[in-house]
């Protein structure tokens, strides 16, 4: 597998402080890559290539305790959308028990639902079991039963019995086990009052989804990097895109949401400041180690360099509560930790270059100079932070024109498929993934679930930067500068 996974998804630790107090403390793991294997072995049977491995890591980390309620779900749909594009019902089918295959629980608490309907019809009424150790009249949160989020979607009661699902009905799994290994059956989905299953098409109000790492309307289950609850021995767990999806906030005002996005972000980066590439981790792990972007895989950090005159930093959401991260200048960083009023740099220790030390440093020999990667042989347009002088004095010339350019890009980018001409080292967004160039070849990595690649435009100087992020908030850096149009200026 390529090296290059997974880049730059939003991403966010697991809390352990809770919104009410929890009595059970015993944190119940399970080695997560095993949950998408069977569907990685009917991908690689049906020719799936590439893709087969790419999401099944992808899907992996949506199991972790710190990833958002519905990311599940969506890996699952993308692991459908394959299987029928690749006219596999074994993976149509292996993609229905993995969507209920229980997620870790960080306290030995049940972990809550995904309130949206799942885009494939084949995952209707589906959700997640329970482990047995599991509180299951108590949640993540602090949550009861009744609470928004204690009830899979489409139905109007409690679980009978709590804790089960569809593929099996009887109740909760032990734990740490493979649902896969238990049963072949996903079961149907069943919409009523109690049912063990839910009819995706009732009309259920889709409620604010509480977060892996706390409750949807309390402040206090924010993410905090410095109270991560990572199993005994390991460094602190970094999951994807848990933070993406985080709907509350902590003032009723824009402003308080983004100056602890801020926050939350500097924490990440004095916590990666300490993480080499030997530092322990869970594949699908996630951090910024020596300055480059890190994901665990197969046990280890595997760290690849930023392009040249950039390095890798957690930074804030604009538009909701969150974290992603990127590879961006050290000063770009740090602008955007002060434009949310926040004062200490990228760290919160004053410092605005952030830390490059770190075993887990590779070579940057091979990086672009400054000036940016090319999107694909031919293209002119760069990516890097590295800049040219502002188009205007102001800096809200540089500011839309920076807006302009992400937009040409993502327009360019929708042009490119994984078979495109590229050099090496080239980075691209392909089919809503990162897509970086290895061998004259685009290698492909799909965002985690709700948010897709783009380019988005640097707040401080001229120059653009490649991403994962939702929609929404790529639209909304685009519109904070000053500029229509939306993500590719066409909208």
């Amino acid at each position: 597998m390529a090296r290059f996974t997974s880049l730059f998804t939003s991403i966010v630790f697991v809390a352990s402080a809770y919104a009410a107090p929890l009595h059970h403390t015993k944190r119940i793991a399970q080695i997560t890559i095993d949950a998408p294997q069977k569907w990685r072995d009917a991908c690689n049977a049906a020719n799936g290539g590439g893709q087969c491995t790419n999401i099944a890591v992808t899907a992996a980390a949506t199991l972790l305790a710190a990833a958002a309620n519905c990311d599940q779900q969506d890996s699952a749909d993308q692991m459908v959308d394959l299987g029928k594009q690749l006219n596999s019902q074994s993976m149509v089918t292996a993609a229905q028990i993995f969507v209920q295959q229980p997620r870790n629980s960080p306290n030995s608490v049940s972990v809550p639902y995904c309130n949206k309907a799942p885009k494939n019809s084949e995952l209707n009424g589906l959700f997640q079991c329970q482990f047995q150790g599991s509180n299951p009249n108590t949640f993540v949160g602090g949550l009861k039963v009744g609470d928004a989020g204690t009830i899979p979607f489409g139905l109007n009661a409690a679980l009978n019995p709590l804790g089960s699902c569809p593929a099996n009905p009887s109740g909760p799994i032990a734990d740490g086990t493979q649902l896969s290994g238990i049963t072949s059956n996903p079961g149907t989905g069943a919409s009523g009052s109690g049912a063990s299953g839910s009819g995706a098409s009732g009309n259920a109000t889709a409620t604010v989804a509480a977060s892996a790492a706390g409750s949807s309307t309390t402040a206090s289950s924010t993410a905090s990097a410095a109270s991560s609850s990572a199993s005994a021995g390991a460094s602190a767990t970094v999951t994807a895109s848990a933070a993406s999806s985080m709907a509350s906030t902590s003032s009723g005002s824009a402003s308080g949401f983004q100056a602890q996005n801020a926050k939350d972000a500097q924490a990440l980066n004095a916590k990666f400041a300490s993480l080499t590439a030997n530092s322990s981790c869970n594949d699908g792990d996630q951090a910024c180690i020596g300055g480059g972007f890190a994901q665990c895989v197969g046990g280890k950090f595997q760290v690849t360099q930023c392009s040249g005159g950039t390095q890798c930093f957690a930074l804030p959401l604009v538009n909701k509560a969150g974290t992603s991260l990127t590879c961006d200048t050290a000063a770009d960083a740090a602008a955007r930790i002060a434009a949310t009023g926040v004062s200490g740099g990228v760290d919160g220790s004053g410092s605005s270059s952030g830390s490059s030390s770190g075993s887990g440093s590779a070579s940057s020999s091979s990086a672009p100079a400054a000036g940016g990667a090319n999107v694909a042989a031919g293209t002119s347009a760069t990516l890097s932070a590295a800049a040219s002088a502002p188009s205007a004095g102001s800096a809200g010339g540089f500011q839309a024109q920076n807006a302009k350019d992400a937009q040409a890009l993502n327009a360019k980018f929708a042009s490119l498929t994984a078979n495109s001409p590229c050099n090496d080292g080239d980075q691209a967004c392909v089919g809503g993934g990162f897509a970086q160039c290895v061998g004259g070849k685009f290698q492909v990595t799909q965002c985690s679930g709700g948010t897709q690649c783009f380019a988005l435009p640097l707040v401080n100087k001229r120059g653009t930067s490649i991403t994962c992020d939702t929609a929404s908030d790529a639209a909304a850096r685009m519109s904070a500068a000053g500029v229509s149009g939306g993500v590719n200026g066409s909208s």
